[in-house]
């Protein structure tokens, strides 16, 4: 009798069972029922990882999703619900503001460098919350603080950005202070630009968070243009919140769009007039060029 070998009666297993594994041919070949998908046991699953080719695979990482997003705190703290007056540049004396606001405390000439009066009708004013008549030359979001540090120059060198501004030469180191008011949800930005309301010396509360010293206007605090009255959408007596900033912290908004004075205003007209000076010597240097090839001894060609 003819005997076939082993290996040929695994591959005729294959071939009858129609794609069977290796493992089931082999239990084929030796007479034992093969396990179905249905019955087959489905592999156990561990914390340890899983059995691959090559030996064991690591187990994937566990992530974990933040519940909240992550809060960083402002470098100047916020001093809250502080009762907020207008006032605006050019605005006559009244019973309640017995002082006039043609010039500011660091400024005589506040309101010519300005461009004209602060119309605070609203009416009189443009969707991006300057004056109609004219373009400001000044920026129109700007507020008022009862500390003046020229008047107080031994206080003033307990300020923060002291040093930093007195290194730049500033007469003031408040002037142009960019500062950020809040109410309810919405935030602008604003600069330092006069002192005010009714004192100038109130630097416990400016600076060391106590409250305004003053009975004025309910114990106002803070004085704000119409610009910012507008922006914020609130009315003379109105509760904001305030505090200083850096220049990183000011968002984008129209309190960056006029005024010699804005310093974002300034920086790029300095960057435009280095790309000008870039270019008009990148256009010396090709003249230069052009003019020494030309005087170059030409060589015929045969």
């Amino acid at each position: 009798m003819r005997v076939i070998p082993k290996a040929f009666a695994l591959m005729a297993a294959l071939t009858m069972s129609g794609g069977a594994s290796i493992s089931q041919a082999q239990t084929a070949a030796k007479g034992k029922p093969a396990a179905s998908a249905a019955t087959a046991k489905s592999p156990a699953t561990s914390t340890k990882g899983a059995s691959g080719a090559v030996g064991a695979v690591a187990p994937l990482p566990r992530v974990y999703a933040p519940t909240r997003p992550r809060e960083v705190a402002p470098k100047y703290p916020w001093r809250k619900s502080i009762p907020t007056t207008i006032f605006w540049i050019g605005e006559a004396p009244a019973e309640n503001n017995p002082t006039p606001n043609h010039a500011s405390s660091w400024d005589v000439h506040w309101q010519l460098h300005y461009g004209g009066y602060d119309d605070p009708n609203r009416d009189n004013r443009t969707w991006d919350f300057r004056p109609k008549a004219f373009t400001p030359g000044l920026n129109p979001f700007y507020i008022a603080l009862p500390f003046n540090d020229v008047t107080n120059p031994e206080i003033a060198k307990l300020i923060p950005w002291y040093k930093t501004k007195k290194a730049e030469g500033a007469r003031s180191v408040c002037q142009s202070m960019w500062v950020a008011v809040r109410h309810g949800n919405k935030t602008c930005f604003a600069q330092w630009e006069d002192c005010g309301p009714f004192t100038t010396d109130d630097h416990k509360y400016v600076f060391g968070g106590k409250p305004p010293m003053t009975k004025g206007n309910n114990g106002a605090g803070l004085d704000v243009s119409p610009a910012v009255r507008d922006f914020l959408g609130i009315s003379s007596g109105a509760q904001c919140d305030w505090r200083f900033c850096t220049e990183a912290e000011v968002i984008d908004g129209p309190w960056k769009r006029y005024g010699s004075n804005n310093t974002f205003l300034t920086k790029e007209q300095r960057d435009n007039e280095a790309l000008r000076k870039q270019y008009q010597e990148l256009v010396r240097r090709r003249e230069e060029w052009l003019k020494k090839q030309a005087a170059l001894p030409r060589v015929a060609v045969q």
